[in-house]
């Protein structure tokens, strides 16, 4: 773990650099941009923070917030944090709509502040072994240990922690919204709002209003002010699920908020800045639809700072057990029941092509749980399930659907429960470590501590 500081202060440099050392982290510091965009170019792997100056000498042609720029595009994974002798609230601002992850002035720089920013920035430098990013993703309700998915969760984090704006793409039922929501808790918006747009649910003649707000009288029926659907998500990140559905019309709405964070209500000639990050996800294939004329490229590149494509489950049965697992824990925790799948019965979901992917394979697995009586779950009468369903769903209908069942809004909350008690269990009741291990702030974790009602205290082991 390798801290770099970029100054040109040399006297400044080495007083950061006994500081650091003091706390055992290895140290390289550089007082010219260029020897430090260099040294970080030829290994970034290994480079866990940087310490950034805003201003650079006049033989430099760069400034701190070029350097920002430059490493937020090239090595997105690496935090930074900005350092000046002179801050303002437009600088600090400006590098931390960049992705800077902390701005410090260094009249306030001593060795307790800087203990303080090394702890607060490394705690999101999450490890990337395996068994720590499945856990991550466990965290935040995505069941795998595939290699696939387990990449998916290291660009999760690297992605997340800037204010790049990210595009998921991937099949229908990969998890997109899910993975959204874990971009938002490891990101520095993680403890402000988590808005989602459903494009395809938003008429057409009410998107402007939904998304921009509105003033009184704007237009028949603005009766009253209204705040939008950005205004809910300032300080946080908007997800714009379907993204590939709005039409070609409409796309050119979203150009100045993505680009420049600037809106403006229906009816109103006031601007307003926001502060957000933008995630978005689509299952259809836009550069065909740019090439076709029917999606903008200007939006399709702001959108697309970073992408992440799910792959399907098909591409990743290793999962499939786990999955069918974890949801039966899940329903067993919920109606007290011990039921459960064969090995053999497991083996054969994991065969099965699975076109809707994870949430078919759910949703099948809620069928079987709810209507079939016996504890032991086997293939044959599994069978009948899978083919019934796809047979309902050739007819446009599922039969299936008469069946009491319990949501996948509830059971996700339901996981999202059994998620925080089991780090609270293995952490001793601890809310910062446990919060830690599952990638959210404290604040979100004492809100979803409330909301379940889940009492910390007896998970903190007393010695007698």
């Amino acid at each position: 773990m390798e801290i770099l500081i970029l100054d040109d202060n040399v006297e400044f440099c080495n007083s950061m650099q006994d500081i650091v050392r003091s706390f055992g982290y290895s140290t390289v510091a550089f007082h010219h941009t260029t020897d430090g965009l260099n040294y970080i170019k030829a290994d970034p792997n290994k480079i866990s923070l940087v310490f950034l100056d805003i201003e650079f000498g006049n033989d430099d042609p760069l400034t701190g917030i070029d350097v920002l720029g430059i490493l937020r595009h090239n090595y997105p994974f690496i935090p930074v944090v900005m350092i000046t002798g002179r801050g303002t609230i437009s600088i600090a601002v400006k590098a931390t709509k960049l992705g800077a992850i902390n701005f410090i002035e260094k009249s306030i720089l001593n060795k307790e502040k800087i203990r303080e920013v090394l702890d607060s920035c490394l705690k999101l430098d999450i490890q990337e072994d395996d068994e720590t990013i499945r856990k991550f993703l466990m965290g935040n309700g995505i069941v795998a240990k595939s290699d696939a998915m387990l990449d998916i969760g290291r660009l999760i984090i690297r992605f997340g922690r800037t204010d790049l704006n990210v595009l998921l793409t991937g099949e229908t039922g990969t998890g997109k919204s899910l993975i959204a929501k874990a971009i938002h808790n490891v990101s520095r918006q993680r403890t402000g709002p988590f808005i989602t747009v459903d494009i395809p649910n938003i008429p057409r003649d009410l998107f402007q209003s939904e998304l921009f707000g509105h003033v009184k009288g704007a237009f028949s029926g603005a009766f009253d002010t209204k705040r939008g659907l950005f205004h809910e998500a300032n300080h946080g990140t908007l997800f714009l699920d379907e993204i590939g559905d709005l039409s070609l019309d409409l796309q050119s709405n979203l150009f100045i908020p993505v680009d420049e964070k600037i809106i403006r209500k229906v009816g109103s000639v006031q601007s307003e800045e926001i502060d957000l990050r933008f995630v978005s996800a689509t299952d259809r294939d836009l550069v065909k639809m740019m090439e076709e004329g029917k999606y903008r490229e200007q939006l399709f590149h702001r959108l697309r700072e970073c992408e992440i494509n799910i792959p399907p489950l098909k591409e990743r049965r290793e999962d499939v057990p786990d999955i069918v697992n974890y949801y039966v824990q899940l329903h067993n925790e919920y109606y007290k029941t011990e039921k459960y799948f064969t090995p053999s019965s497991l083996e054969y979901l994991a065969l099965k092509e699975w076109k809707g992917n994870v949430r078919e394979l759910i949703n099948i697995v809620h069928i079987a749980l709810q209507t079939i009586d016996e504890d032991r779950i086997e293939i044959p009468i599994l069978d009948k399930i899978v083919s019934s369903q796809n047979h309902s769903q050739s007819n446009g209908r599922n039969k299936h659907d008469a069946q009491p069942r319990h949501s996948l809004k509830e059971d996700l909350a339901v996981v999202d429960k059994v998620n925080i008690e089991n780090a609270l269990r293995e952490n001793n009741g601890n809310v910062s470590k446990t919060a830690a291990l599952l990638g959210v702030s404290r604040e979100t974790l004492h809100i979803k501590i409330r909301k379940y009602g889940i009492e910390t205290q007896k998970y903190r082991k007393t010695n007698r």
